[in-house]
């Protein structure tokens, strides 16, 4: 089954994704922050990443760029999830590699829905 790594810095974020998606069989990995993420994304293959845009120590937004100059991961999906729905935002998120948006707060079977029709792409 696929693993998934979700960045986040908040844990009930990170947890109610862990369970909708190892719910459907999905391997899950956690970070706390974009800087967490980047370590474990270059220590681990992962089918996908999910990650939130404002976190500290290093947004998403860098750690998709920083991701995407990696060879390793230019065609790994990456879903942003984040409470922000500004377009100048999701502009500037496609440029950096993202290949999804999933607005907070979000419903578990909707994450599922994209998750499968990524992977499965």
């Amino acid at each position: 089954m696929a693993a998934i790594l979700t960045v986040d810095d908040s844990a009930s974020i990170r947890q109610a994704i862990k369970v909708a998606l190892s719910g459907e069989g999905y391997e899950v990995a956690e970070a706390a922050d974009g800087s967490q993420g980047l370590a474990k994304a270059d220590s681990a293959h992962f089918d996908m990443i999910i990650t939130d845009l404002n976190m500290p120590v290093m947004d998403g937004l860098t750690m998709i760029r920083q991701l995407r100059a990696k060879p390793a991961h230019q065609g790994v999906p990456i879903i942003f999830l984040t409470t922000e729905s500004d377009a100048d935002i999701k502009a500037q998120a496609k440029s950096a590699g993202a290949t999804g948006w999933l607005t907070k707060p979000f419903d578990p079977d909707q994450l599922i829905r994209i998750v499968k029709k990524v992977l499965a792409s």
